[in-house]
């Protein structure tokens, strides 16, 4: 006997929980959450330090991009959380909601609810700061908002020389302004990560109208002609189905989501048809409009033991995790991501188009690579690239990685923001409060200074910023996947409900503002209006 439940949501990230969490709170509503990953009851997820060794681990999908023809053809990592809080349980906890402008641009976009002051009250409610509590911020929310309760000494340092070099301080990057420099705050709660399934799911847990699965790899969405039933999926090996009496909710990510579209027959039928698949509901714009944002690294060695590196080796490493376990306090409460700014770069540039996250520790290759010494590492990220790319199938298979092009680049107004940058950031680090502190330029390197040079230098070494969105995006046109109700077009009893959805990337981490659109979509989704 297949069981049958009012809502079945599909991944349990920072949508999925929100929406697990709000929905199964009418007792009379039945509700499954499924998650292709298994618990977060790592050690290591938990104690927010523990970030720099989640890039390898089993929480981790571990996907990989298709050779990019304007980044020297290199294939990138891409990271996404595969356990419980998705990738709110491997991310850096910076709490970033973007510039009320970008709301806005969505709203006028033809996405009716979406502009600043109709989502403003979601991200209030959906918040608990520990620091702010006015009309701009919520301090009653699930996802607990805070100042870390350790800082490097040098994050400070990074905050004064960008001063210094002429950036403004700015306490509070989600208040009245954005631009300037400062301390990032952090989704963090008594000095331990606060995830989704932290803030979300684990307290609601309990409650007898909601299933949790772990280990359930969703393979398709069940269709009675253009109405979603249900899912099947695979948990321990075996073929399972569950069906919907309401809606079947997508909530897997600007990945995942495409990805199971496409495998349900749901996309443009020309790509669907090439794997065999039979075509449900041509919709052409699945998978379509892939954004992420694109980050630089401008690296220095330090030359005092000040820096996270110490505290992540040998002896250093062990007094650390014992600090941690005794006084949930010292290096192992750092996100490491402890500063940043933002900055106008761009030539026509009216609000910050340039986002810095500086990291008091070498930094490459996502944590993967070990370097020996100490050392400094500022990112440098362009907040509004207008390349484009796809999630397309690798073919049938349902559990086979699908073929990730973010086309990086492939404007190429893209590049300058991002040599601007740099300069930038050398300018912060040539500034008086480093000159204690300041070894040698590890990369891009003292001899990488003309623009030509600066410009390879960002095709041989950019990265991803892990803020993938778009491949669902919602609007009126004929290339939206979702309507402003975040309602699959031309499909009854299914919505998607994550990053994908955003039509253009936020101005800052995705993390807040995908909470955000769950929060909303739980009402639109119960037709409520929020009353924060």
């Amino acid at each position: 006997m297949v069981a049958t439940y009012d809502y079945i949501i599909v991944g349990a990230g920072s949508a999925g929980c929100v929406l697990a969490n709000r929905l199964s709170a009418d007792p009379t509503a039945r509700v499954l959450l499924l998650e292709a990953g298994g618990r977060d009851d790592s050690f290591l997820i938990h104690m927010p330090a523990g970030i720099g060794r989640l890039a390898t681990a089993d929480v981790n999908w571990l996907y990989e991009t298709e050779p990019q023809a304007h980044l020297s053809g290199r294939r990138l990592f891409w990271p996404r959380g595969k356990t419980l809080g998705g990738s709110s349980s491997i991310n850096a906890m910076v709490y970033i909601r973007g510039q009320p402008g970008d709301y806005d641009h969505w709203r006028d976009l033809g996405n009716a609810g979406w502009g600043y002051q109709d989502v403003l009250p979601y991200f209030r409610r959906s918040e608990n700061n520990e620091a702010i509590c006015d009309e701009l911020h919520g301090c009653a929310g699930p996802l607990t908002v805070c100042e870390r309760r350790y800082t490097n000494p040098l994050s400070h340092v990074f905050v004064e020389a960008a001063v210094a070099a002429g950036i403004a301080r700015n306490p509070d990057f989600n208040g009245r302004q954005q631009a300037g420099a400062g301390l990032y705050q952090v989704t963090q709660k008594a000095g331990m990560r606060c995830s989704a399934a932290s803030a979300y799911l684990h307290p609601v847990a309990r409650r007898p109208n909601l299933t949790v699965m772990t280990g359930a790899h969703v393979l398709r969405v069940l269709l009675s002609g253009p109405r979603a039933v249900g899912v099947g999926y695979a948990i321990a090996g075996r073929a399972a189905e569950a069906h919907a009496a309401r809606e079947v909710l997508l909530a897997g990510g600007a990945i995942n989501s495409p990805q199971l579209l496409l495998l349900s027959g749901i996309g443009p039928a020309d790509e669907i048809r090439a794997h065999g698949i039979r075509v449900h509901h041509d919709l052409p714009g699945v998978g379509r409009n892939l954004q992420d944002h694109l980050d630089v690294h401008v690296i220095h060695a330090c030359a005092q033991p000040v820096t996270l590196d110490h505290a992540a080796r040998g002896i250093g490493a062990a007094l650390t995790a014992v600090r941690y376990a005794l006084l949930k306090n010292g290096p192992g409460v750092s996100n490491i991501a402890e500063a940043g700014a933002f900055l106008r770069c761009g030539a026509d540039a009216s609000a910050p188009d340039v986002q810095l996250h500086f990291i008091p520790a070498y930094v490459l290759d996502h944590g993967r690579r070990r370097m020996s010494g100490a050392g400094m590492t500022l990112h440098v990220c362009y907040l509004r690239p207008a390349s484009r790319g796809t999630i397309r199938l690798a073919g049938a298979d349902p559990t086979a990685a699908p073929r990730i092009d973010p086309g990086y680049l492939s404007e190429p107004a893209d590049l300058a923001p991002l040599v601007e940058g740099i300069r930038r950031a050398r300018d912060i680090y040539a500034q008086t409060p480093f000159r204690p502190y300041l070894g040698a330029e590890v990369f891009p390197g003292a001899g990488c200074r003309d623009r030509k040079a600066l410009a390879d230098y960002v095709r041989a070494a950019a990265e991803t910023e892990y803020h993938p969105v778009g491949t669902c995006r919602m609007g009126a046109d004929a290339l939206a996947v979702v309507d402003a109700e975040l309602n699959v077009r031309g499909i009854a009893g299914l919505r998607v409900v994550d990053a994908s959805v955003m039509p253009t990337l936020v101005s800052g981490n995705t993390n807040a503002p995908t909470i955000m659109i769950a929060e909303k979509a739980a009402d639109l989704i119960r037709g409520r209006t929020s009353s924060v």
